[in-house]
């Protein structure tokens, strides 16, 4: 076996390695992974290692993956993630309800009712703007990209939910 390479961990995380799962426990919560079997896992002190049982390609492309989810989650549990989405158009809005109920009007003949997994938290500071909040970078991101999609921008005017820093290049209209 040869040692590919490895995360450094801080002193409030703590790693636990199973049969075929990592748990990774950290001061914001728990995340669970399930291993590969081409991949070796070792824990030592303050580090997480990786070593690949063959030299394959297609073993080294799994170590990088799984060594990129482990990452994702040390820092998850650490400081969590965000991603904030921004709400643009005359009448378009969103307000949380209940708990994890987002409600957002966005031009259509009805309001559309999300329901936030509840491992994720929503705010809306104002009415234009949604924080997303959460553990598991994955799932943030999926739940962002699920609420762009009720009303993705367009292109002529640039009305829309998009993400903070998301540059929307418009076109001009056509001309006569």
């Amino acid at each position: 076996m040869r040692r590919s390479s490895f995360i450094l961990t801080p002193k409030n995380v703590k790693v636990i390695i199973g049969n075929d799962t990592i748990i990774i426990n950290g001061p914001r919560g728990r995340l669970i992974e399930k291993l590969n079997h081409f991949v070796q896992v070792d824990v030592k002190e303050d580090r997480i290692s990786f070593f690949l049982k063959e030299e394959k390609l297609a073993f080294k492309r799994q170590l990088g993956t799984l060594q990129s989810l482990v990452r994702s989650m040390v820092l998850g549990v650490q400081y969590g993630f965000v991603k904030k989405l921004k709400i643009i158009g005359v009448g378009y809005r969103a307000f949380v309800e209940r708990e994890q109920h987002l409600n957002l009007s966005l031009g259509f003949s009805h309001i559309i009712h999300y329901r936030v997994p509840d491992s994720v938290n929503v705010i809306c500071p104002n009415q234009n703007e949604i924080h997303l909040k959460g553990i598991d970078k994955q799932l943030v991101g999926q739940v962002a990209a699920e609420i762009r999609s009720f009303r993705k921008p367009e292109l002529y005017k640039g009305k829309g939910i998009r993400y903070e820093n998301e540059f929307v290049k418009t076109k001009e209209s056509k001309k006569k």
